[in-house]
């Protein structure tokens, strides 16, 4: 059976999609259903209407997050609408599930007026502890991430965005680790100038990157100061001052290739015209800008990286919005800051570094890894992921004051964290 129709047997078996809501109290007595239920559920509801943080102890709140979506950008299908991405939605319940025992309501909304979308975001806000919005069109996704975060008191998080740059930038900073270069000289290409792409390269500046060394590519060609036509405020922030017009021009004598954009946009000859020990990440889904084994043929000094999982380091999302929830919820965190998105990179950046357990090894088919050209970012079957993000990004929480319960016994919370997720990995 080829993975189309297997795919379309696994979603339709049984009970259909792929999640379910599971109770965590007993109701098998009439004692339970009065508790549960009335009159006994009277009780929480005064609590919670006299203090509004009792809803972290007396409802699931404190454990849920919605994934909020209008399919108006799908990963590598499109505009597709909000009812054709609920399978999108409900696989990354599953993960955020299976990861970091997250749970999730997925919620599909049928429209793409970015003030509607807002405003049903907002209206339904008692109900989660966090938002992570997806498959939401540029450049309608900046404006309504950034007003979410104004308007609301809990976590607003495009994962389109900064699920891609997180996990990029732990990447890009063991690759400048392995070949020796400083991130304050690197020129950096991106090709692609939609969520994940200004996303990225915001992050990258954040990180180090020098924005006069960067250089953004769109459809039409780099992004240069003077360029006709009008460019959206996002596009605006990365103006080059350069001579160069294509991405051909862009790339040589290139450091670092970021591909958030279209399968072959890159040929050979643009890899072999980069600087020494050139970095690509070519990340379009689910073909790459240049397949693995022609950019490794045209420069065999090159760290590749793609999005797809049978090539060496897959730049892959289940790395981040997992972990970065759990911490973030764990604290109660208003938010998800800048330096909690680098404080994730630079925990999955050292994770790389240590030996791997031999239950990663066997959950890639006993294959080999260490720290190298090959393996620059952790597995996500690695079991000490959650160990090092979440407490990184709970501990940059604290200290960005965007913790409403503070965490002090950090080895308390690394083992409350390993006994939450023993069930997933026995």
């Amino acid at each position: 059976m080829d993975l189309k129709k297997e795919s379309l047997v696994y979603h339709s078996t049984g009970q259909p999609g792929k999640t379910a809501i599971v109770t965590t109290k007993p109701c098998r007595t009439a004692r339970d259903l009065s508790l549960a239920y009335t009159p006994g559920v009277a009780e929480p509801v005064l609590k919670i209407a006299d203090n509004s943080d009792d809803a972290y102890r007396y409802t699931n709140r404190s454990n849920l997050v919605a994934v909020v979506s209008n399919g108006s950008a799908i990963l590598g299908l499109g505009n597709r609408g909000a009812l054709a991405s609920k399978p999108v939605m409900e696989g990354k319940a599953v993960l955020f599930k299976r990861f970091a025992d997250v749970d999730v309501f997925d919620i599909e909304v049928d429209t793409e007026d970015p003030d509607k979308l807002i405003e049903v975001v907002k209206l339904i806000e008692p109900t989660f502890g966090g938002i992570n919005l997806e498959d939401i069109k540029a450049p309608d996704c900046f404006r309504i991430e950034s007003e979410l975060k104004e308007l609301t008191n809990i976590p607003i998080f495009h994962d389109d965005q900064h699920g891609t740059a997180i996990i990029a930038g732990a990447g890009l900073m063991n690759a400048l680790e392995i070949n020796g270069k400083n991130i304050a000289d690197i020129k950096v290409v991106f090709n692609g100038a939609g969520a994940a792409g200004i996303s990225c390269a915001r992050l990258f500046v954040e990180m180090g990157v020098s924005k006069h060394n960067l250089i953004l590519c769109d459809s039409k060609g780099v992004i240069y100061r003077g360029r006709p036509g009008n460019l959206n405020p996002e596009k605006m922030e990365f103006v080059a001052d350069t001579d160069a017009r294509t991405l051909e021009d862009a790339m040589k004598g290139a450091d670092v290739f970021m591909g958030v954009s279209v399968k072959n946009a890159v040929t050979p000859q643009m890899v072999k015209s980069m600087s020494r020990d050139p970095i690509i990440f070519a990340m379009a889904n689910p073909d790459p800008e240049i397949s693995y084994d022609v950019a490794v043929e045209a420069r065999p000094d090159v760290i590749m990286a793609t999005g797809r999982s049978d090539f060496p380091n897959q730049i892959n999302n289940v790395l981040g919005f997992p972990f970065i929830f759990r911490g973030a919820l764990d604290v109660r965190a208003t938010d998800i800051t800048e330096n909690m998105k680098i404080a994730a990179s630079k925990a999955l950046a050292s994770l790389a570094k240590e030996p791997v357990l031999d239950i990663v090894k066997k959950a890639y088919n006993n294959n080999h890894f260490s720290f190298g050209p090959k393996y620059i970012v952790p597995k996500p079957f690695d079991p000490r992921v959650i160990e090092w993000e979440a407490v990184a990004v709970a501990r940059q929480a604290v200290k960005d004051g965007v913790a409403r319960v503070p965490i002090t016994d950090w080895e308390a919370y690394v083992l409350q964290l390993r006994k939450r997720m023993e069930k997933y990995w026995v």
